[in-house]
């Protein structure tokens, strides 16, 4: 289909397929083998200039377009989505920043992150406080010194290797959600240490660690905006950044159904390619069908946010609720055209589909969003125009 790119956006998708064929494919097996963080790839990314794509021009980047942000993650994640990962945590680490930071803390923090020289990650998940945020336990008191952080995070990406933090944190616990705050923490902090790395099923080249402060103790200034909007920026924060894992979702379908033609093409039984058999046909058709669909929905919403609208909590789920729903469909169904090797680790579809399930899960499971959508539509006072 026809997507009305602009030539800079060519441009991008275009250099975004290259550094993936060119210098992730060739070690993608080796990283998810070794779980290994993959520093070289983020440094090439670094070099294109594609961590720029999403911070303003005056903090030294490209400007702050969603579709842009999705164009990329989706090619990278075609190749390998745990490196996608990696480099689109960084985007939601920045986002608080970018959305709720004073300008003494853009001019601070987001200029190297535009370069690539630090990654960013969001610390809002904690044992207790999964799809429940409002339930979470890091405290931060106020003292004459800061702000004292106490808890621990879990399951954060770019844990250990982001240096940039964006932490939710109780400044009042009497008040719960309504009590919470955000700041930023420095990777080089006292009393800000890393739990176990994580050993995860899928995209496991990323780093996913439990974040721990014992007595941290960080600068006012620190401070996002103010006290007590924690909660509300968390959710801004992630309604930003789901179409970035609608766009992982996505690339990795787009990958599996391209893996999975190529070989049906190849593979002969019954003295006929597979692609020429009936029922292979029907399943590639319906892969090829819902991966374009879904790419239709991801960049409709992208270009929604990038309109300047104000509220696209909907929009937003909707986009990670169906190419996560569409990504776990394909990659199970790629492996199933290719029997036997889909299941062997010498292709690239076992990985795909372990891969795809974390993408229902992460910044919002699928069924925690359907409630979401669903009371967005009981807002609505009549059609919309």
């Amino acid at each position: 289909m026809e997507y009305f790119l602009t030539e800079q956006q060519k441009t991008l998708k275009s250099l975004a397929r290259r550094i993936a064929e060119e210098k992730i494919l060739p070690v993608r097996a080796d990283l998810d083998e070794k779980e290994e963080f993959p520093w070289e790839t983020i440094k090439n990314l670094a070099e294109s200039d594609l961590f720029r794509i999403f911070i303003p021009e005056q903090y030294d980047g490209m400007g702050t377009s969603s579709l842009d942000l999705c164009l990329v993650v989706e090619e990278l994640s075609r190749v390998c989505s745990g490196v996608a990962v990696s480099y689109a945590a960084t985007a939601l680490g920045a986002y608080a920043i970018l959305l709720y930071g004073s300008e003494e803390q853009k001019q601070k923090y987001l200029p190297a992150i535009a370069a690539g020289k630090r990654l960013a990650a969001f610390g809002l998940t904690e044992p207790t406080a999964g799809s429940d945020v409002s339930n979470i336990k890091t405290t931060a008191e106020k003292t004459p010194e800061g702000y004292v952080l106490n808890g621990t995070k879990q399951f954060i990406t770019n844990g250990g290797e982001a240096e940039i933090y964006t932490i939710i944190a109780l400044t009042d616990k009497s008040k719960g959600a309504r009590g919470a705050s955000a700041f930023i923490v420095e990777k080089d902090t006292p009393g800000f240490t890393f739990g176990k790395k994580e050993k995860k099923m899928g995209i496991r080249t990323s780093s996913t660690r439990e974040l721990v402060f014992r007595n941290c103790v960080i600068p006012a200034e620190n401070l996002l905006s103010k006290e007590g909007i924690g909660f509300i920026m968390a959710m801004r924060v992630l309604d930003h950044s789901r179409p970035g894992i609608s766009a992982q979702a996505l690339g990795i379908a787009q990958g599996a159904l391209e893996a999975a033609v190529d070989y049906a093409r190849q593979r002969e039984q019954f003295g006929q390619p597979l692609i020429s058999l009936p029922v292979v046909q029907y399943k590639l058709a319906e892969m090829a069908t819902q991966v374009e669909a879904a790419r239709a929905l991801v960049y409709s919403v992208a270009r929604t946010i990038d309109s300047g609208v104000k509220n696209f909590t909907e929009e937003s789920a909707m986009a990670k609720v169906f190419a996560s729903d569409v990504a776990m469909r394909v990659t199970t169904d790629a492996v199933q055209v290719c029997g036997g090797a889909g299941y062997m680790r010498d292709y690239p579809l076992e990985k795909m589909m372990r891969d795809a399930k974390i993408t229902q899960i992460y910044e919002g499971s699928n069924e925690v969003l359907h409630t979401a959508i669903a009371m967005e539509l009981r807002k609505r006072k009549g059609r919309r125009e």
